[in-house]
């Protein structure tokens, strides 16, 4: 490789590194259907279905970009413990941006508090173990400047607090990835991917089960020390507790259409996600993000839907 095409490969790679920065920064891992499936941000939330079910999401964002793009895949999957009024599951979290990759598999247990008739305190608590590596000498093995990968663990744990009424309403405060050491210098990446994120989430469903409409509005907003603080807000409409449509706004001037199919046994999610001003960071990479959800419910209790 030539001294002037190295240094432009270098140059790239710090841009797009600072511009996934700007992106991500605001949460460890970011979703825009969050309001159907919170567990992978607070386990407590897996108390409020009964069955057990399996949930996978991919994300591919900056659409604009064919190679290197950040790709986000999540799956989780919980069963319940009737006996203990809880539930434990496992949720694996896959992250590629370039070279760079980040693998987390967490395993929860989250217990349910009856404070009245239909209201109940969730906590739960996960732990697991953290992989990130970055294959900088795949850009050029022979080339000294991108000659030492990175490779490293590091374990992982968290805590979740939600009051929630079920097929009603929750609130929810969480610190999902508490980390317990250091990875140090690996990446220019590193601030993002290993600080504490305290996430805060709330919804509330508007009408009762046999109706044929109802409205849930939809919160979440992520703290993290040193970077802005980002929210998220949106608005779904159900139909027959079957198929729903929403948006989602996001205070860093994204904006998303949201659609949702629901039967007794599967949920499908879509959603497109959209720069909303010229100087918004996706709009500059290809102004839209896909997100596609599945999941797979089974249990003794599925022909009540869950739309909370």
């Amino acid at each position: 490789m030539t001294t002037f095409f190295r240094y432009i490969t270098v140059i790239n790679i710090l841009i797009l590194s600072s511009v996934h920065m700007q992106v991500n920064a605001q949460q460890f891992f970011s979703y825009t259907q969050y309001m159907n499936n919170l567990t992978p941000l607070n386990s407590a939330y897996s108390l409020l279905d009964k069955n057990a079910s399996l949930s996978a999401l991919l994300r591919k964002q900056w659409n604009g970009i064919k190679d290197g793009s950040p790709t986000t895949f999540i799956f989780n999957g919980n069963m319940p413990i009737e006996s203990m009024n809880a539930a434990a599951g496992i949720t694996v979290l896959n992250d590629q941006f370039f070279v760079e990759h980040l693998t987390e598999i967490n395993g929860f247990f989250a217990k349910g508090i009856q404070l009245s008739d239909k209201q109940f305190l969730g906590v739960s608590i996960n732990a697991g173990i953290r992989r990130y590596v970055a294959n900088y000498s795949s850009l050029d093995p022979n080339d000294p400047v991108f000659r030492n990968d990175v490779r490293d663990n590091k374990p992982n744990v968290g805590f979740g607090i939600m009051l929630y009424s079920p097929d009603q309403y929750y609130f929810g405060v969480s610190v999902p990835e508490l980390s317990i050491r250091d990875l140090g210098n690996a990446s220019v990446q590193t601030a993002d991917f290993f600080r504490n994120h305290y996430n805060f989430a709330a919804a509330y469903l508007f009408g009762k089960e046999e109706d044929d409409v109802r409205a849930k509005p939809a919160f979440l907003a992520t703290h993290t020390k040193g970077v802005p603080f980002i929210a998220d807000m949106s608005m779904s409409v159900y139909v027959r507790n079957t198929v729903g449509v929403g948006f989602n706004y996001r205070t860093n001037n994204e904006m998303a259409g949201i659609l949702s199919v629901n039967s007794d046994l599967l949920k499908l999610g879509y959603s497109y996600q959209f720069g909303t001003a010229s100087n918004n960071v996706g709009g500059r990479l290809g102004n839209a993000s896909h997100e596609i959800t599945l999941t797979y419910r089974f249990g003794s209790d599925l022909l009540k839907r869950s739309v909370l």
